[in-house]
C-alpha cells in the first residue's frame, strides 16, 4: 500500500478523524493557515503543495497557471478558459461549484438536513424569516468542496443578487464524520446568505459555508473577503446582475455550498448523493413557460 494509502486508511477512523481535524483549536488553526498560506517563498509553496498532494488527489493539470506564488495562490486558483462552461439549456440551473453530492431533498416546511437523521431550521441557518418563507417547502442540495478540488464558485443563473448577510460562526469540519456528530453544523458555521432573483421573480439561495482552515469567502461583486476579521456591517444590501457561470468569488480552502431553490424546480437526472459534480453541469430544472 503507499504512503497516501496508509494516511487515507489511518485518518478514515472516524474517532481519530474527528479528533484531529475538530478537538483542536479550530479558529486559531485557521488564522495561522491564513497567514501561512500567503507566504511567497518557493521553499513554504513548494513544501506545502507536496504535502497536499501527499494527503490528497490534486491534481494541477487543469489549472490556468503552472507556477504559483504561494499556497493561497494554489488554493484560489483559476481554471484553464472553456473548461467550466455552464449548461446553455434555459431549463438548467448550473452547479455553482465542483462538489460530491450530500444531502438533497424536499424542505419539510422549514426544516432540512445535514446528513439522514440530524435535522436543522431554516431559520437557524439564514437568520431571516422573511427569506425563510420564500423557500418554505421548497428544495435544498448541498455540496461539498474537498480541499484538492477547484475552489471558486459561479452564478448557476441569470440572476440579480439583491443582499448579502455574512454570519459570524465557529469553524468545524464540515466532512461527514463530523456532520454525523455535531448537530446544526451548517447553522454554527460561518458562512455568507447570498440571497438572488431569477427573471422569472423566483427566489434562488446560495450559502457558501466556511471550515477549519478555511473561515475566508472572497465574494467579487462586492469587493469583499469576509473572514472571522470581518468588521462593521454583516449585511450588505446590493443589486448585482450576473450570468449563469459568471464567477462569484471563491473559498480559501474547501468547503460546503448549501443551494435553496423553490419547491417547482426538479433535480436534475444526475443528482445522485455520493456523486461528483462540476460546475457548470446541471443542477436543477425550472419549468419553462
Amino acid at each position: 500500500m503507499t504512503i497516501r494509502g496508509l494516511i487515507a486508511r489511518f485518518t478514515q477512523q472516524e474517532g481519530l478523524n474527528f479528533l484531529l481535524t475538530n478537538r483542536i483549536p479550530r479558529a486559531a488553526l485557521t488564522r495561522f493557515m491564513g497567514w501561512f498560506s500567503k507566504i511567497e517563498s518557493p521553499f513554504v509553496r513548494d513544501f506545502s503543495i507536496a504535502c497536499w498532494r501527499l494527503f490528497s488527489d490534486l491534481d494541477l493539470s487543469e489549472a490556468r497557471k503552472t507556477e504559483f506564488k504561494s499556497l493561497h495562490d494554489c488554493f484560489t486558483r483559476e481554471l484553464r478558459p472553456g473548461l467550466r462552461p455552464a449548461d446553455p439549456d434555459p431549463s438548467v440551473v448550473a452547479s455553482p461549484s465542483d462538489g460530491i453530492i450530500g444531502a438533497f431533498g424536499r424542505i419539510a416546511e422549514t426544516e432540512l438536513f445535514q446528513i439522514k437523521g440530524a435535522p436543522y431550521s431554516l431559520l437557524d441557518l439564514l437568520g431571516d424569516p422573511a427569506l425563510v418563507e420564500s423557500h418554505r417547502n421548497g428544495r435544498f442540495l448541498t455540496l461539498r468542496l474537498t480541499s484538492s478540488m477547484y475552489h471558486r464558485f459561479h452564478a448557476p443563473y441569470d440572476a440579480t443578487i439583491e443582499k448579502v448577510t455574512f454570519i459570524h460562526g465557529d469553524v468545524w469540519n464540515v466532512n461527514p464524520i463530523a456532520l454525523k456528530r455535531v448537530e446544526r453544523l451548517f447553522c454554527k458555521n460561518e458562512r455568507a446568505v447570498l440571497q438572488a432573483r431569477l427573471p422569472s421573480g423566483d427566489a434562488l439561495t446560495l450559502v457558501p459555508v466556511a471550515a477549519i482552515l478555511v473561515a475566508s469567502i472572497r465574494l467579487h461583486f462586492l469587493d469583499l473577503t469576509l473572514n472571522a476579521q470581518s468588521r462593521g456591517p454583516t449585511v450588505f444590501p446590493c443589486d448585482a446582475k450576473v450570468s449563469k457561470g459568471d464567477e462569484l468569488g471563491w473559498f480559501e480552502h474547501g468547503s460546503t455550498i448549501i443551494v435553496l431553490a423553490p419547491d417547482h424546480f426538479e433535480f436534475a437526472d444526475n443528482i445522485v448523493e455520493g456523486g461528483r459534480i462540476r460546475a457548470g453541469e446541471p443542477l436543477l430544472r425550472k419549468p419553462q413557460v
